[in-house]
């Protein structure tokens, strides 16, 4: 099978699309399919946008979007020109390659988009599998649906997947790469008051639920993202894992007011509240865990 996947380089500041596309690229690679990259710059295995809007979809089975803008770089303001940033790297290249998608003479078999759990409600209490209601309480929720929406093509000839991804943990970046060295110095600890749910999944599992849904005809539609497990892991119990794995404290907090300060009260939520997130179409698609639990995804990733 060939793919075509959108891994370009300017989403892998904070382990964005780079991070997942690496993954999933090797994934792929290792189990035969050959993988075309749409870049910003030409390459080997690679196409531009340029040439795909010109030109049109290279023959292929599968596509994968994946793009994004970290939104949670530290480094970036909570400005208009940033938020429009998060939005057209998302929303812009679904459109870019749901109509090549749509106008290739030889569609692809399957398209698959990664989208994100913020369509649900954040809530300490209900839990959300892929028929849960969501999508238009805040600008997050509002972004997926319309990120989705754009994604849509003709049904009688490419097979549709969406996967909401919670918070990817990986041994090369992700959120965890960002927290080690606070952990490791033993300044690690939960966010506020670490209650809130933690919907995450291993870079390998978000490889893998792709991976499954371009191989088996099968699955369709809204696919979940996130391990088993979390449905009942909250903050806390992620800041002890890793602390219990890197044998260091991890009781200090970070304040709910300096995560406002830092990331602005519109995408603080995304840290200071969460979704308790059941992955039922996933499971029931076929799809078996590689890490189903939090230890075994942080020994792996530490080791």
């Amino acid at each position: 099978m060939r793919v075509l996947i959108e891994i370009t380089s300017m989403f892998e500041l904070g382990g964005g699309t780079g991070f997942v596309g690496r993954a999933l690229t090797q994934l792929l690679r290792s189990r035969g399919h050959e993988v075309t990259v749409v870049s910003r710059r030409p390459g080997k295995d690679q196409i531009t946008w340029d040439e795909l809007s010109r030109l049109g979809l290279p023959p292929c089975e599968g596509a994968v979007n994946l793009a994004g803008e970290n939104v949670l770089n530290p480094l970036r303001r909570w400005s208009e020109d940033f938020r429009q940033e998060v939005v057209t790297s998302r929303v812009e290249t679904t459109k870019t390659l749901a109509k090549a998608i749509a106008e290739a003479d030889h569609p692809p078999r399957s398209w698959v988009l990664v989208t994100g759990v913020g369509y649900y409600r954040p809530s300490h209490t209900t839990k959300y599998t892929e028929n849960s209601p969501g999508g238009d309480f805040d600008f997050f929720s509002r972004l997926v649906t319309r990120w989705e929406a754009e994604a849509r093509v003709p049904e009688q000839t490419t097979r549709q997947v969406v996967v909401r991804s919670g918070v990817v943990l990986g041994r090369d970046g992700g959120a965890i790469a960002q927290m080690l060295w606070p952990f490791r110095l033993g300044l690690g600890g939960p966010i506020a008051s670490g209650l809130q749910p933690f919907p995450w999944i291993h870079v390998t599992d978000l490889a893998g639920i792709v991976v499954h849904a371009l191989e088996h005809e099968g699955v369709g539609g809204i696919l979940n993202g996130v391990a088993p497990s979390a449905v009942t892991t909250s903050n806390g119990d992620f800041a002890r894992a890793l602390g219990s794995a890197l044998r260091r404290p991890a009781i200090l907090p970070l304040p709910g007011f300096v995560v406002s300060a830092v990331f602005g009260p519109e995408r603080s939520v995304m840290l200071l509240e969460g979704q308790r997130v059941v992955p039922r179409r996933t499971l029931e698609s076929g799809y078996r865990f590689a890490f189903p639990d939090l230890p075994s995804a942080i020994r792996d990733i530490l080791s």
